[in-house]
């Protein structure tokens, strides 16, 4: 149901609908992958990602939504978890599957559309977003959210690691705030918000990171 055999040039986005984020870029997520790392892609897992596997924060099937080329779907599966990563940008989940397959790690990984989780089929009892919510405006928020809540299970946590508007030196796209978290997870959508703490993103446009929100979110 979702995979694709290649994009038709007269339609880029698959006959989904383009995001915002695209409609910005004016191209579709996957032309960021074509020449080159895209600006967020490190090559390495992100370090509130290491963190909080160090920690044991990972459980159960896990899911990482936005995955991109595989790095944080990849370390956590290689700590012998069910991994399954999902992208829309098929060059991104191309080379996650290389990476996955060089490095024989079991992982899967999937091309969807993280606005429709719930055509994956299945639930996860740990769900991890990095760099994908920030990317949305309200409205696909809204959507969004309750894509995650169809694929996550009740006990479950989600983790999201977003651009944040923390600090004096915030350089980030779409900086969200913790209000602005607050008000997406609402316990009536099935969620209740446990932590938001300050963290950094590494991406490729900042030497230093950038700085970030890293959020523990409860499935109720």
């Amino acid at each position: 149901m979702f995979e694709r055999t290649g994009v038709r040039a007269d339609d880029p986005y698959g006959g989904r609908q383009p995001t915002s984020h695209e409609r910005r870029a004016g191209q579709p997520w996957d032309a960021s992958y074509l020449d080159g790392p895209a600006p967020w892609d490190v090559g390495r897992p992100q370090p509130a990602i290491l963190r909080l596997a160090g920690e044991g924060a990972f459980a159960g099937a896990v899911l990482d939504a936005g995955c991109g080329t595989g790095e944080n779907a990849l370390h956590v599966a290689s700590l012998g978890l069910k991994v399954v990563g999902v992208d829309v940008a098929e060059t991104a989940v191309s080379i996650a599957r290389e990476k996955a397959a060089g490095r024989g790690i079991d992982a899967d990984f999937v091309v969807a559309d993280a606005l429709h989780l719930d055509r994956l089929g299945r639930v996860f009892e740990t769900v991890l977003d990095c760099g994908l919510f920030h990317a949305f405006d309200s409205d696909e928020r809204r959507d969004y959210v309750a894509s995650l809540a169809s694929v996550t299970r009740r006990g479950g946590d989600l983790y999201v690691l977003c651009f944040g508007d923390v600090g004096s030196d915030t350089c980030g796209p779409h900086p969200v705030s913790q209000e602005e978290l607050r008000a997406a997870f609402k316990r009536s959508g099935g969620w209740s918000v446990a932590s938001i703490s300050p963290d950094r993103i590494q991406t490729r446009f900042d030497a230093q990171a950038a700085p970030a929100w890293l959020a523990k979110i409860e499935r109720i």
